[in-house]
């Protein structure tokens, strides 16, 4: 069965469908319209749906001319799950988050996948995309497909293979990033690899979805790790009046033995913050204790409250206190130049510094209203604020938590009575700049 289905893909008549139409989905539908492909997507959102088949984007990174592009090529999104037995691939992105235990939620793959499994037939490919721990695409998925009375590896196909999106990033495509792809069965592997080898540059086959789940694991931990450890420098430099973005740059120089990563105001995005909490969580199953991968992580969760004791000693030295004090968030994305505000740190210092009295606006050229989920309410009726002399002359304190090229630094460093970078923008020694 898997030749008739590698030769659909080959000749280009296989029918895609996206499960999942967000910053992993979008982009890979594109990338199957863009190669010739006839893409259907689903998602649960039908606002998204709906904006989505009008040729608009969701996404600020993502022109709604390359939407527009894809619907007049064919491609069509719908609501739940009608029309996934037409697909002959199915490429599950849904999101993967913690549970407020900080434990592994996988209630949206499981939902997606009881919600297909109705509809699959015979000559189908399921593959996963999904950050989830080792152990999940064979345990969960598996033998939700064989009840279906069809034979994975003989019948239908199922493979787990991580997404590796990168938004914002110019230098990196969905073609041209490296894709990892492991099958629960030789044949099934052959088929998946089948699939992203017609329209990624390069496909890496590893042995099973086991090892493709760690290795997407493995990626991330090693950044949170590292960033980590650079928070912690940054700490202990800030200690010893040594500017830590210096060190850095300088030690980036060696060309051999060193890869600079830089510290910041806290983790934020969809991976780094949470991956770690699925291998840790995994892990204790086997009698495993992560104690790196953990401290690693209270390092980094621990740096939004260092940054409010340093905005505290910076209003103190002025005869301020952090009641009553106007502070201007300066980007509530969790990294430059993107509108993704998942896990954003920037959110959590908000919290902190409200719950110490501070009354709090934001500005962010990408983020033009706060979109909050239930843990931000609190900052919902909150609209950025354009950056004029006058406007930032009017706070008493800007904090800096995320470095967008669009924000004119001139004009905040000449203007602000009292910055805290937190990214390491401004060098040097500047009598209105404190750094955290």
């Amino acid at each position: 069965m898997n030749s008739g289905l590698i030769k659909k893909i080959e000749d280009k008549s296989c029918v895609v469908g996206i499960v999942g139409l967000g910053y992993v989905g979008i982009p890979l539908m594109l990338r199957f319209v863009e190669a010739g492909f006839s893409v259907v997507g689903f998602d649960i959102d039908q606002d998204k749906v709906d904006v989505l088949n009008s040729g608009r984007s969701p996404i600020e990174h993502i022109p709604s001319a390359a939407i527009a592009s894809a619907i007049d090529s064919g491609f069509k999104a719908v609501c739940g799950f009608e029309g996934v037995r037409e697909a002959d691939a199915l490429i599950l992105c849904v999101p993967t988050p913690l549970n407020k235990y900080r434990e592994p939620d996988i209630s949206c793959i499981i939902s997606t996948v009881d919600g297909i499994v109705p509809h699959l037939r015979a000559g189908q490919l399921v593959s996963l995309e999904s950050t989830t721990y080792p152990g999940t695409t064979e345990e969960e998925l598996l033998p939700r497909m064989q009840s279906s009375g069809l034979r994975v590896g003989t019948d239908v196909f199922l493979v787990f293979s991580p997404e590796r999106e990168d938004p914002g990033n110019p230098d990196y495509t969905t073609r041209t990033i490296p894709k990892v792809c492991g099958g629960v069965t030789p044949a099934c592997s052959e088929v998946g690899c089948a699939l992203y080898g017609m329209v990624i540059d390069k496909v890496v086959p590893v042995s099973s979805t086991r090892a493709a789940e760690m290795t997407k694991l493995l990626e991330n931990i090693h950044r949170a790790i590292n960033i980590g450890l650079v928070n912690e420098m940054k700490i202990v430099a800030d200690k010893m009046g040594i500017d830590i973005h210096e060190v850095i740059r300088a030690a980036a120089t060696k060309p051999f033995g060193f890869v600079p990563y830089y510290p910041g105001p806290g983790l934020g995005g969809h991976c780094i913050p949470i991956d770690p909490f699925y291998l840790t969580w995994k892990a204790r199953e086997f009698g495993v204790h992560t104690r790196f991968i953990e401290l690693a992580g209270e390092v980094n969760s621990s740096m939004p409250e260092w940054v409010v004791q340093k905005i505290i000693q910076a209003l103190n030295d002025r005869g301020m206190a952090v009641k009553g004090a106007r502070v201007l968030v300066l980007g509530v994305a969790y990294k430059k130049n993107v509108d993704d505000m998942r896990e954003s740190p920037a959110i959590r210092l908000m919290e902190l510094l409200k719950a110490r009295g501070a009354i709090l606006e934001y500005s962010d050229p990408h983020v033009p209203e706060f979109r909050c989920d239930h843990s931000q309410t609190s900052f919902s009726d909150l609209k950025s604020v354009p950056l004029t002399s006058e406007i930032i002359s009017d706070f008493d304190l800007l904090l800096l938590t995320t470095n967008h090229d669009r924000f004119d630094y001139s004009l905040i460093k000449e203007n602000a009575k009292l910055i805290v970078d937190t990214r390491g923008v401004f060098s040097g020694a500047l009598p209105n700049v404190v750094k955290a």
